[in-house]
């Protein structure tokens, strides 16, 4: 485990995925998932080369099948740290053999946490290695504590964004697929008041959400102001009952029903030529009351 500090915040990253395993403020107080098999076992999963899943979990290039789990292979893999510093480290996955049979690319995948005062900012980058064009998403799964550890009630807690945001979501079927038919949103205007009862249809999806940014916690007390470079789509999510809520902006989005193309065509894929690369940020910060 590696551990970064500032001012305002702590926070451990797993080598093993590059999973951010930790988040305290500066008195210790946990604001992310402890990650309890019971609930959930993830915490913070970096999701990378797909976003979401695939149908039948394989997908199609050059004619050819291959099998992918959800969320693609790095989460699975165990990342070389390559810089560390006390308030930063610099984690990076290359392709290997086990990569390279789900995923038959040379790659090289970044993933950079960094501490300022009260602020995280978690920055990814892929970058094609090889000569043959490469498909890529990449996307982000933090999961935080839902109540924030300042005594306030779980049911108080609401998500305010940055715009208003469109009136339906996208629908998931059972096998974890984008429906052909959306369903209505939650939200009233910027305003997302949370409970159990809006993820019974499991995640709240936007193709394209307006915002680049949220407040999540209870007026009146210390909240979490999360911020997301330009990627098209979100996910805000949680298993009903579980002590955690997900918000997760992804540069991709689980494959549609009935989807039969190439990797090519999916979804929020980019085509990286040869040495091209991606990057994408996110930043937690812990507001005062």
């Amino acid at each position: 485990m590696i551990d970064i500090t500032g001012d305002g915040l702590s926070a451990t990253i797993n080598p093993l995925g590059a999973e951010l395993w930790s988040l305290s403020d500066g008195t210790g107080r946990r604001l992310l998932h402890d990650g309890d098999p019971a609930i959930w076992v993830g915490r913070a999963p970096l999701l990378f080369p797909i976003v979401g899943g695939l149908r039948d979990d394989s997908y199609r290039l050059d004619g050819l099948r291959y099998s992918m789990a959800r969320h693609g292979v790095a989460r699975r893999q165990s990342f070389d740290l390559v810089a560390q510093e006390p308030d930063r480290a610099l984690f990076r996955l290359t392709d290997n053999e086990a990569t390279r049979v789900a995923y038959p690319f040379a790659f090289q995948f970044d993933a950079e946490f960094s501490i300022d005062g009260a602020s995280l900012t978690m920055t990814l980058s892929a970058t094609n290695a090889g000569e043959a064009d490469m498909p890529v998403s990449m996307g982000y799964h933090p999961a935080f504590a839902w109540p924030l550890p300042y005594g306030l009630p779980r049911t108080d807690h609401r998500i305010l964004f940055d715009a208003a945001e469109p009136d339906t979501l996208c629908l998931l079927d059972s096998t974890g697929l984008i429906a052909t038919d959306d369903r209505p949103s939650p939200v009233d205007g910027r305003m997302l008041a949370l409970n159990d009862d809006i993820f019974a249809q499991d995640a709240l999806i936007w193709r394209h959400p307006r915002s680049r940014g949220c407040l999540y916690g209870v007026p009146g007390g210390p909240n979490l102001r999360v911020d997301w470079s330009e990627m098209p789509s979100l996910g805000i999510w949680t298993k009903p009952g579980a002590t955690y809520v997900c918000i997760e902006p992804w540069d991709g989005i689980a494959d549609p029903q009935g989807f039969a193309g190439e990797i090519w065509n999916k979804p929020g894929i980019h085509r990286l030529g040869a040495g091209e690369s991606v990057t994408h940020w996110m930043r937690v910060t812990l507001t005062p009351s």
